[in-house]
């Protein structure tokens, strides 16, 4: 008899952070995990399972009433009430960024460079290039992973020094030490992933995890 599988919740939330739990995201997920996913698939699994995260992550956005012209009358509709902002932290979260753009296109783009010295561990910032106004608009920052926690609470502060005050932090895969980091500097800034892995390493990587999601996706 064929295994008919398990029902899982779509999505749990839990001190600030959501775990969406969708099955196409979590076989995504797994696809992701794997050592034996080439790079191509790898990068093109990234950015489907950004696309489908970003439907929990803008459940309450706010919308607008439009009038629209159909072919045969006028009708009423929805549009996005506020603008939205994309900043993924480089490297990695770059690839992330046509996921999040094939659903809102219109979305503004910023930059954050930041890496993580393998010494300290401690955040390192080389480049900052975010659009302006960013008071009134819908804020996501992007990366892969959620580790140590220091890299996005660093590019979410940045974001905020420019004026941002509705930011939301969307990773794929997040540690315990990576959320408890991060909420102790944005207790409430909410934090959007696929899974909440067990624990870092000696050296800041998430286990299980999927490696370094910037080594797997540009072969360095």
């Amino acid at each position: 008899m064929q295994a008919r599988g398990k029902r899982i919740p779509y999505s749990v939330a839990m001190d600030n952070i959501t775990i969406v739990r969708h099955p196409l995201i979590q076989a995504k997920l797994t696809k992701l995990r794997d050592r034996n996913t080439e790079r191509f698939q790898f990068r093109v699994i990234l950015e489907e399972l950004t696309a489908l995260m970003v439907y929990e992550i803008t459940r309450g956005f706010p919308l607008r009433e439009v009038q629209v012209q159909t072919p045969l009358e006028s009708a009423q509709g929805g549009e996005l009430a506020r603008p939205v902002v994309l900043v993924p932290i480089l490297r990695a979260g770059i690839v992330m960024l046509d996921g999040v753009l094939s659903l809102i296109p219109n979305a503004r783009v910023g930059h954050i460079g930041v890496f993580r010295d393998p010494e300290s561990l401690q955040p390192v910032e080389y480049y900052v290039k975010l659009p302006p106004n960013l008071t009134d608009a819908l804020v996501i920052v992007v990366d892969p992973m959620l580790a140590t926690g220091g890299t996005a609470a660093h590019a979410v502060s940045m974001v905020k020094e420019r004026g941002a005050s509705d930011v939301s932090f969307l990773c794929l895969v997040a540690a315990p030490e990576g959320v408890r980091a991060f909420r102790s500097t944005h207790p409430r800034v909410p934090i959007y992933a696929a899974a909440l892995d067990r624990q870092l390493d000696e050296h800041g990587y998430i286990l299980p995890g999927l490696g370094d999601a910037g080594d797997r996706l540009f072969g360095t």
